[in-house]
């Protein structure tokens, strides 16, 4: 029996539109939820075994992808939006009522990612959003009580569905990583 990892990747990925102008994320609310509008698509959808990123009940991964921060609009209920954890590097804005993380954002302008915003794409009714495209901080589902003894079921499973599994970001991302420390540094030409 397969193991339950998260809705949208459990059954085989649903691939996205190259087209997709974007959408609206609607948090879990039954009145007054937090709308976010999202102008564009997401780059670097994946699935993330992290224990800060928010996942639906009874998942074990989120699944989550970046966007420019120009991209991201509150439309509706911002009063209800609060930091989860001040200190963390990306500030994960939720709805005080549900917990549902409405998106993420980096404020450090030295960060690598500085600019990108987190979202979940799952909170949209809008079809189109880029699929996952692989499997980050797979280990450390571990850190949130999951049994080591089935991480091999768990990266099998990942692989199944077309998601490389990693233990960090994908290389392209470490990549990018690499190349912002090293031209902060001075080591690499701006």
């Amino acid at each position: 029996m397969a193991l339950k990892l998260h809705p949208s990747i459990d059954h085989g990925l649903r691939r996205g539109s190259s087209n997709f102008a974007g959408g609206t994320l609607t948090c879990k609310c039954a009145s007054n939820p937090v709308q976010v509008r999202i102008t564009g698509d997401v780059l670097h959808n994946h699935a993330c075994g992290c224990t800060k990123c928010w996942k639906p009940e009874g998942a074990v991964f989120s699944v989550v992808g970046v966007v420019p921060r120009d991209n991201v609009q509150v439309v509706s209920g911002a009063e209800k939006l609060h930091v989860v954890d001040a200190s963390a590097v990306i500030q994960r804005h939720a709805c005080r009522d549900c917990g549902v993380h409405m998106y993420g954002r980096i404020e450090n302008a030295n960060h690598p990612f500085y600019g990108l915003d987190f979202i979940h794409t799952e909170l949209s009714r809008d079809e189109g959003w880029q699929e996952p495209q692989f499997a980050a901080f797979v280990s450390s589902i571990i850190e949130a009580g999951f049994p080591p003894a089935q991480m091999g079921e768990v990266r099998a499973q990942l692989k199944s569905v077309g998601l490389e599994p990693y233990d960090c970001l994908s290389p392209p991302l470490m990549d990018a990583i690499a190349t912002h420390v090293a031209k902060a540094s001075g080591r690499l030409a701006a």
